[in-house]
């Protein structure tokens, strides 16, 4: 529904208190208890409690000159105007029913120099049949850097993004611009942008962006899922550049082992993965990433003098907020510091 103007609000305003007042809105999932985020959308509880008395005392509307004015965004791009605008090259038909590979789209950029980031924006074309999409960079002669960290399973690991799956069958539709293979299986390309519900786009801070190297392409990963309707997409990405190169380069990388079964009517699975970092770093973001048997994720940073703490804890996971949680100040990681996940699956009947 519409909340723009005091009509469109007034006749929610029980349904506002409740869901409030039980902090299901603003979606605010993380623990507060733990980490302190510069993306928080959480009211406090002074501001809940003055929702409320607004409900209980009948909902006024106040002095409308009050009202401040409806922000503008360009063309809806939530980063602002974007420097530049890559598109799939062909349109992708969705079929009516049935399950469909992941699909790769790979799109050149003709860049003719490196180029940085500061902010990335995905938007789907076809949102009602769009499960996520990543971008990726693919160099030209990719050029082996440093992860910075190693992966160890421990059981079975959690995917704290969309993981890649084996390399997909050809494309259903042939006019697809689709790649034949998993690029990531293929080159190592490097995560650009990711895009799946509820997810905002990536700002970087001032200083810091990712690096596109001259000559890349974007290779769009994308999951569609059938609805019993058919579709049509051609997805893109808008890139905002930083004006200089940044003192601090950005990568994301991934906590993951994708091979684990969940038993059928556990209703409290553990599963866990560590990350051993190999030099120094700073983490900016964390983003818990799992799907509707996900009950819950936590976050704990081990130290080389064996210190810990819980950097970040979702202990409620919602599967229509796929939420990048933005440190307010980063993690600083010395090398040998661990970062270990574990999360429990919810697949017992209880779970609708």
């Amino acid at each position: 529904m519409s909340l723009i103007t005091y009509r469109d609000v007034r006749p929610w305003a029980s349904a506002i208190r409740e869901k409030v007042t039980t902090r299901v809105m603003p979606p605010w999932h993380a623990d507060r208890q733990y980490g302190s985020f510069r993306n928080d959308l959480s009211l406090t509880q002074r501001e809940i409690d003055t929702i409320a008395a607004w409900v209980g005392a009948g909902a006024g509307e106040g002095n409308p000159s009050d009202l401040p004015a409806v922000p503008k965004f360009p063309e809806g791009w939530q980063i602002g105007t974007p420097d530049q605008v890559f598109q799939m090259q062909a349109d992708y038909q969705i079929p009516v029913s049935g399950t469909i590979d992941y699909q790769y789209f790979e799109v050149p950029t003709n860049f003719t120099e490196d180029r940085w980031m500061q902010a990335g924006e995905v938007r789907a074309g076809d949102r009602a049949h769009v499960h996520h999409i990543i971008v990726y960079v693919k160099e030209p002669n990719p050029t082996p850097r440093p992860s910075a960290m190693t992966n160890r399973k421990i059981a079975a690991a959690v995917p704290t993004a969309p993981v890649p799956p084996p390399a997909p069958r050809p494309p259903a539709e042939p006019r697809a611009a689709a790649a034949a293979s998993s690029p990531v299986a293929r080159t190592g390309d490097q995560m650009l942008v990711n895009w799946a519900v509820g997810e905002d786009a990536p700002v970087f801070l001032p200083g810091m962006a990712k690096r596109i190297p001259k000559g890349s392409s974007l290779v769009f990963q994308v999951h569609y899922t059938t609805n019993g309707t058919a579709g049509t997409d051609k997805s893109r990405i808008g890139l905002i550049f930083a004006k200089e190169p940044p003192k601090r380069e950005v990568r994301t990388g991934m906590i993951v082992n994708p091979l684990f079964a969940i038993p059928p009517g556990a209703a409290n699975h553990e599963i866990q993965a560590e990350g051993t970092f190999t030099e120094d770093v700073n983490v900016w973001s964390l983003h818990p990433h799992m799907h509707l048997r996900g009950k819950d994720m936590t976050y704990t940073a081990t130290y080389p003098d064996g210190r810990s703490e819980i950097v970040l804890r979702v202990p409620k996971f919602d599967f229509g907020w796929q939420t990048d949680y933005w440190l307010a100040k980063p993690l600083t990681l010395p090398k040998g510091s661990k970062l270990h996940v574990s999360a429990h699956y919810d697949n017992s009947t209880a779970n609708r």
